[in-house]
């Protein structure tokens, strides 16, 4: 707990750069777990960068068909996905306020079900308290959580709106006086996971659909490591590695 909490001061303005439609759906609060194979580093506001890859109209289909079924379970039928998924720009905020594994929110039986189905990935960043930017920011991203210069922070920060979710969540704490208590194995060992009885036709091919769309970055990039079911970054153990884009450099993300 303590590296974590010195990890998460090391960040001023968090920024992570993700691929569209996540970084979007995410923005938007449709998407409230952002999946990776490392751990949180940080809790509290993240801000949300896309990166210069525009994404394939199949793509933004199956992640839309994919949040339509998986939110039919709770209800909701009317989602208001973004009319644009714009790329290289900084599009707002969500608040990181837990981070647990797969197996453990798959088995949360405090969330709604169709937060549960969104883990996919070794680790499940906790996300509430979206906020988008009112005129999204063009700049440049990097790999890993980085930063936001000063400039543009103080710039981002005056253009923020709240944002309706389909279906908010509030994550509860295990320690509430402990923001870091959220944390991986920090909750008890349930099964109450939705069982594939429980999962129609057209669920599971929505799902099958969504992997499908994410896995597309490591073929792309011919990196042997699973690709983030939620399509942010090839991603190493330690330190994601954004996609590159076209004509531009090596070493930075658009």
């Amino acid at each position: 707990m303590g590296s974590r909490r010195f990890e998460s001061s090391n960040y001023r303005n968090p920024c992570l750069t993700m691929h569209q439609p996540w970084a979007s759906l995410l923005v938007y609060g449709i998407k409230r777990i952002e999946g990776r194979s490392w751990p949180s580093p940080i809790r509290g506001r993240l801000w949300i960068h896309a990166a210069g890859k525009v994404p394939e109209a199949e793509t933004i289909k199956a992640m839309e068909d994919f949040y339509r079924e998986i939110y039919a379970m709770n209800g909701i039928t009317d989602i208001k996905f973004p009319e644009h998924y714009p790329v290289s720009r900084l599009l707002g905020c969500v608040d990181v306020v837990g981070c647990v594994t797969c197996e453990e929110l798959v088995n949360w039986e405090d969330v709604p079900a169709s937060v549960r189905l969104e883990g996919q990935t070794a680790f499940c960043w906790l996300c509430e308290q979206p906020q988008k930017l009112i005129v999204p920011f063009e700049m440049r991203g990097q790999q890993g959580v980085y930063n936001l210069e000063r400039k543009i922070y103080e710039a981002a920060v005056r253009g923020l709106c709240l944002v309706e979710a389909p279906l908010p969540v509030k994550f509860p704490l295990p320690n509430p006086q402990d923001r870091f208590s959220l944390k991986p194995c920090s909750l008890a060992s349930r099964s109450n996971s939705v069982s594939e009885e429980e999962k129609s036709p057209t669920l599971v091919a929505a799902i099958a659909g969504a992997r499908a769309a994410a896995t597309q970055f490591s073929k792309n990039n011919n990196n042997n490591n699973l690709q983030s079911f939620n399509g942010a970054d090839i991603e190493g153990e330690k330190t994601p590695v954004s996609s590159r884009t076209r004509n531009k450099s090596h070493d930075r993300v658009q």
